[in-house]
């Protein structure tokens, strides 16, 4: 088999696999044959990242690429969750043996061809079932009570933004491989990805770089600021609108304050710059305002360092971060799992990226479910922010109607 028929017979097969949308190379990389197989929890959380720490990648495909999901994070910072009663994990990461980079040609790097070739003839595809009605957790009732609570803390200083999340769900079996290239073909995403494993299966067309990591240089790109494209028809009208509405503008200030304070925990000081302030990015039913934030990491700075610091990403919490963290989490009932939890690739403390999980399908024994979230600030009103986390879920939940 050539290359590209290799790459058919494995897209099409059950065999575990990871899809990553390389945005700076403007291509797709497809990770398989997983050497190791990490299921993380707060017990072995920093035995692995001292592993981390002294691992660096010596061929293209070698890397540990995998996710941080939102409750170890918390754990992580000492903060308490909900319980997750399911046997989902609470991060997982993988070591690949077969990069497969998807350009104008399809290229093969892998440790083994013939075992690449082995594996995928004994291969089974599997058959996928109808779909079923769609819920919504909370409801726009309890949704407005929680809102109206977390208004109350403002007003009371306890925080200044908070970002309540919604969960749509509904049970069905996906053609995940599939259903992610129909994705990416109307919402093309710079932090995309796609999981497949024997135990669940991840797409995500999440539009946000956490940080990125480049020799000694490290960026966060923010977002904050979302508005319809049936309300506004072109980029340049977009702009007008975010410089115009106070609302999106000073949530959007708020988490620029809060990114660069994160930054300057591990970076050496004076470094911290905003490489490029407010710019518009576009997106099948919405647009989003996004910033670019940029230092220089501290001499010797530890992995576990950059984590607490910038993990969760509080551009999908609000400010201040920990005492925000602390009210989400006392009054969210739905655990979050996956959504704003971080996934990425390491390959050396000088070459590492992580995202912040959102526009996320998490399929998990038949059961799918879909998180946004959207922020309020006095200036907020229910309907709106409610309306808001629809459009954001929309395109996602197109594909398991």
């Amino acid at each position: 088999m050539n290359n590209s028929e290799i790459l058919s017979v494995l897209l099409n097969s059950d065999k575990e696999l990871i899809i990553y949308r390389n945005s700076d190379k403007n291509n797709f990389e497809i990770y398989t044959d997983f050497a190791e197989k990490v299921n993380l929890n707060i017990g072995n959380l920093d035995k692995f990242l001292n592993k981390l720490e002294r691992f660096k990648s010596n061929k293209p495909y070698d890397c540990y690429i995998g996710f941080f999901g939102y409750e170890l994070l918390c754990k992580n910072i000492n903060l308490k969750v909900n319980k997750d009663n399911s046997s989902f994990p609470e991060g997982v990461f993988f070591r690949p043996q077969t990069k497969i980079i998807l350009d104008k040609q399809v290229k093969i790097v892998t440790k083994s061809k013939s075992k690449l070739l082995k594996d995928l003839k004994a291969l089974n595809k599997t058959t996928f079932s109808n779909s079923n009605k769609i819920s919504v957790s909370p409801n726009v009732q309890v949704y407005e009570k929680i809102f109206n609570k977390f208004k109350k803390n403002i007003r009371a200083g306890e925080t200044y933004q908070i970002k309540i999340a919604q969960k749509y769900s509904n049970k069905k079996d996906l053609d995940v491989v599939n259903l992610f290239f129909n994705l990416m073909k109307k919402n093309l995403s710079p932090e995309s990805f796609c999981i497949r494993t024997n135990d669940f299966n991840i797409i995500s067309c999440s539009p946000e770089n956490l940080f990125k990591v480049k020799g000694k240089k490290i960026i966060t790109s923010p977002i904050a600021g979302t508005v319809s494209r049936d309300k506004v028809k072109s980029t340049k009208e977009a702009r007008k609108f975010f410089e115009n509405n106070q609302k999106e503008d000073k949530e959007h200030n708020m988490i620029v304050d809060l990114e660069r304070n994160d930054l300057s925990r591990i970076t050496k000081a004076n470094t911290v710059k905003i490489q490029n302030l407010k710019f518009v990015q576009k997106y099948q039913y919405i647009f989003h305002n996004v910033s670019e934030i940029s230092g220089t990491l501290l001499d010797n700075v530890r992995l576990s360092a950059v984590i607490k610091a910038m993990m969760p990403g509080g551009s999908v919490i609000g400010c201040p971060k920990i005492n925000t963290l602390k009210l989400l989490n006392k009054e969210e009932k739905e655990p979050r799992r996956i959504y704003t939890g971080s996934f990425g690739y390491y390959r050396s403390k000088q070459d590492m990226s992580f995202n912040i999980i959102i526009r996320s399908i998490l399929n998990f024994q038949k059961n799918n479910e879909v998180f946004a979230a959207s922020g309020v600030i006095l200036d907020s009103t229910a309907k709106n922010e409610y309306h808001e986390n629809y459009l954001k879920a929309k395109s996602l939940l197109d594909l398991l109607k």
